[in-house]
């Protein structure tokens, strides 16, 4: 099993963001995460991926604590967090370098894995231009290729797509179909119609607990389409 998530649990003083969430993830499959603003998404995606320690629960990547073995668990780990942060003064070419470099690769590999991440990004031409003269698209893709840099097995992608235009937001879902039969994926998105495009399975969070757990055809069965289930099994307020 690539991910296995059980009984995670973090609070913020008295307020519960994250109520005994649990799931588990294999290669091939492409999960789309949606809930209602402060539903507790977030708050997950970060302890999956390492950058907040749970109050209680476990998850594990491939059978490796995130929490206990932090290292080697995000070494397999590829994050996309919302607004990711990045040095405006810099082209992504040098930024992305500076990731590589950071996370331990040789000059020749750093070379190599910026070249990959770039072309799967689709940076094209932006890729020696400062980073603050690019678009919020653009900056979105610097993101995800510096997600892609080390070739991980789980990728955790916190809306994706966001700031893109429409061409460049299905050239986003093509990597991510692509990228998605030989890893596992995360994806949160306020998208209903990304969630049916690229995603194998619909997981639905509110109020800091998985409300349902299922493939996005089963969700249009029961209910009609994706925005009745959302708005059935949820507070009905804005998606997020």
């Amino acid at each position: 099993m690539l991910l296995q998530v059980d009984g995670l649990r973090k609070s913020f003083g008295r307020r519960v963001a994250v109520d005994n969430v649990g799931f588990s993830l294999d290669v091939g499959e492409i999960v789309g995460f949606l809930g209602p603003n402060g539903a507790g998404k977030s708050t997950t995606m970060r302890m999956i991926a390492g950058y907040l320690e749970p109050d209680e629960g476990a998850a594990k990547v491939f059978n490796i604590d995130v929490a206990q073995e932090r290292r080697r668990a995000q070494e397999r780990i590829g994050y996309l967090p919302e607004g990711a942060p990045s040095y405006g003064e810099m082209t992504p070419w040098s930024f992305l370098r500076f990731v590589a470099e950071a996370r331990g690769m040789t000059r020749e590999a750093a070379r190599h894995a910026v070249r990959r991440a770039a072309q799967d990004a689709r940076l094209g031409d932006s890729i020696d231009r400062p980073i603050d003269t690019l678009s919020k698209g653009y900056k979105r893709r610097v993101g995800l290729a510096a997600a892609l840099l080390h070739d991980p097995m789980l990728l955790i992608l916190d809306e994706p797509t966001d700031g893109l235009d429409p061409n460049q937001r299905q050239a986003v879902r093509d990597l991510i179909r692509r990228l998605g039969e030989e890893r596992g994926l995360i994806i949160s998105t306020h998208s209903l119609e990304e969630v049916e495009a690229v995603c194998t399975r619909a997981i639905i969070i509110d109020q800091g607990r998985v409300v349902t757990d299922k493939t996005p055809d089963e969700l249009r069965d029961e209910h009609g389409s994706l925005e009745r289930a959302f708005e059935a099994l949820t507070r009905g307020e804005e998606r997020a």
